[in-house]
């Protein structure tokens, strides 16, 4: 049995740690790790996280500890997601490690790491995979006290990267917080600065308001309005999110893609309007002349597949 953290210095001098190549070290430390108790190997991978600087080593070393629940190693995390005591902080070895504790980070959904994550998040000197790695994770995380956070990177003109605000506004979406739905629709209404350029970006506040709704009348709006966007991606997102709503008439606003200029855009209101009503709406298209030909082999194609089953 291992009891002091001293012992884990003479472990690693005997892995060859700083001598041999990196992989016979890996390989190792993880045949040591084997043979320790649960405890053991949690304070030894603190040790481990605290003491080595290689990137790609440091990336093997989460792998192998991201399946399990380790929580003695949360200040290490936060440690490396912070830079502290790292060298060479912005090589690609150990921006890959940074990204993947922010992983595990979220997985344990404490939120004594919303501090670190938002701090990262909003560093606009930061590399752009942690930023979006954290955002995630403080989607992941669910504590409403990011929402304005998150909200403020979503709304900001200034910021230099659209994929890191269209993380944001996911994370927005998984968090659930009511408080998010005005100011998202306020951003989807001004069409100026970033959410003009970029239609994924309204893609992802669309899809966002579909999950925050709760039968909001703003919502709908904004969502019915989404179904004329010139983007067809930012109209299937629509879609989805009236599907997946309790709005009344949303059937009868879906049923207005069927004639939508897109091909795919029909595609997804059809499936979403059989998934509403069922098999009468495939009939339906199969026999009016209003309906194009390609949505009329669609229907067809998913009679003949309910018929099979």
């Amino acid at each position: 049995m291992i009891d002091k953290a001293l012992d884990f210095s003479v472990i690693l001098e005997k892995c060859g740690l700083g001598v041999e190549p990196p992989d016979i070290v890996l390989r190792r430390i993880f045949d040591v790790e084997k043979k320790m108790s649960k405890s053991e190997k949690e304070q030894f991978l603190v040790y481990l996280l605290g003491t080595i600087k290689d990137g790609a080593m440091l990336v093997e070393i989460l792998k192998n500890c991201k399946t399990e629940n380790y929580p003695e190693i949360l200040p290490a995390l936060l440690d490396i997601l912070l830079l502290k005591n790292m060298e060479e902080g912005y090589s690609d070895e150990l921006i890959n490690a940074r990204v993947l504790c922010a992983k595990i980070i979220a997985g344990y959904k404490d939120t004594s790491a919303l501090g670190t994550l938002l701090y990262c998040l909003n560093n606009k000197n930061e590399n752009y995979k942690v930023r979006l790695a954290c955002a995630d994770a403080l989607g992941r995380i669910g504590d409403r006290y990011a929402v304005k956070p998150l909200i403020d990177v979503v709304k900001d003109e200034e910021e230099k990267s659209v994929y890191v605000q269209e993380s944001a506004t996911f994370a927005l979406g998984m968090i659930g917080d009511s408080d998010a739905i005005d100011p998202l629709i306020s951003i989807m209404e001004a069409k100026q600065g970033l959410i003009g350029k970029f239609s994924f970006l309204k893609e992802r506040i669309v899809e966002a308001l579909g999950k925050l709704n709760s039968n909001n009348k703003k919502v709908l709006k904004v969502l019915k309005n989404a179904l004329m966007d010139s983007s067809p991606m930012v109209r299937i997102n629509a879609i989805e999110a009236l599907m997946n709503s309790d709005y009344e008439n949303a059937s009868e606003l879906i049923r207005t893609a069927l004639k939508d200029e897109d091909d795919e855009v029909k595609r997804n209101a059809l499936i979403a309007l059989y998934n509403i009503d069922g098999r009468d709406i495939l009939e339906e298209v199969i026999s009016l002349p209003v309906y194009s030909d390609f949505l009329k082999n669609e229907a067809q194609n998913m009679l003949d597949e309910y018929e099979d089953e």
